[in-house]
Parts: C-alpha cells; sequence; structure tokens
C-alpha cells in the first residue's frame, strides 16, 4: 500500500505544471545596472515585466573577471538573443552605475540589431548627501 500512495503522490505533481507565455512585444527597455564588480542586464517590456535577464557571472565568469567590459558585452548579447525571440525590435536604455562595463553594454545591444531610440543615464549623484566611506587602504 505505501508503493500505491508513493505513486499517487508523483502522478500529483506531474499535473500541476505551467505552460509559460509567450508575449509578442516590439518595443522594451533594456535595463543596465553596472557595478564595480559585475554588471546585470535585464530587458523588459514598456509597462515594466521584465522578458529576458542576464548578468556577467550568469556568462559563466567569476571573480573579478565578472567586473571587465568584454563580460558586460556578454551579458547583454546573452539577454538581447532571448528578448528577440519574443519580437523585440526597438528599446530605451536606461543605465544605472558607474562600472567599467557600461559604454560596452550600450554599444552591445546596438550590435546584437536592436535599435536604440533613447539612452537614460540613470545613475544616482549625490548632492552633498551622506559622507563617503573611508578611502581604501
Amino acid at each position: 500500500m505505501a508503493s500505491n500512495k508513493v505513486k499517487a503522490q508523483i502522478k500529483k505533481t506531474n499535473v500541476n505544471k505551467k505552460k509559460k507565455k509567450t508575449v509578442k512585444i516590439d518595443k522594451g527597455i533594456v535595463h543596465i545596472h553596472s557595478t564595480t564588480n559585475n554588471t546585470i542586464v535585464s530587458i523588459s517590456d514598456i509597462n515594466g515585466n521584465v522578458v529576458a535577464w542576464a548578468s556577467a557571472g550568469t556568462c559563466g565568469y567569476k571573480g573579478s573577471k565578472k567586473a571587465t567590459p568584454y563580460s558586460a558585452g556578454l551579458a547583454v548579447a546573452q539577454a538581447c538573443e532571448k528578448a528577440k525571440n519574443t519580437g523585440l525590435k526597438s528599446v530605451i536604455v536606461s543605465v544605472n552605475g558607474t562600472g567599467q562595463g557600461k559604454d560596452t553594454a550600450i554599444r552591445s545591444v546596438d550590435a546584437a540589431g536592436l535599435e536604440i531610440t533613447e539612452i537614460q543615464d540613470n545613475t544616482p549623484i549625490p548632492h552633498n548627501g551622506c559622507k563617503p566611506p573611508k578611502k581604501r587602504r
């Protein structure tokens, strides 16, 4: 009897799988978050629903290699390929951060075949706000 209960539980778990919705979009936003240690790219539609994302870490880089401009370019290319499958053609690029991969990421969006309609820089700049941390020794 114990084996029948196990089989019943296995069958129930297989039934509850949901199918992914394929959404066709033609305009989107590429959010590039570039820090000193990593570059994270997420592509969303105009409403802000994320369609595809990638980072330097998901491309296979570890440690200090994630901070390089080359890895940022690969992350953008990987995210753009995922987003192109949904029919994406033109994008607004929104950049945040001061990392090394910022410029390369913008160039990679253009190289991936997406039309850039606007570039926004949303990097937070303090107007004499908090005291910065001590200088690294």
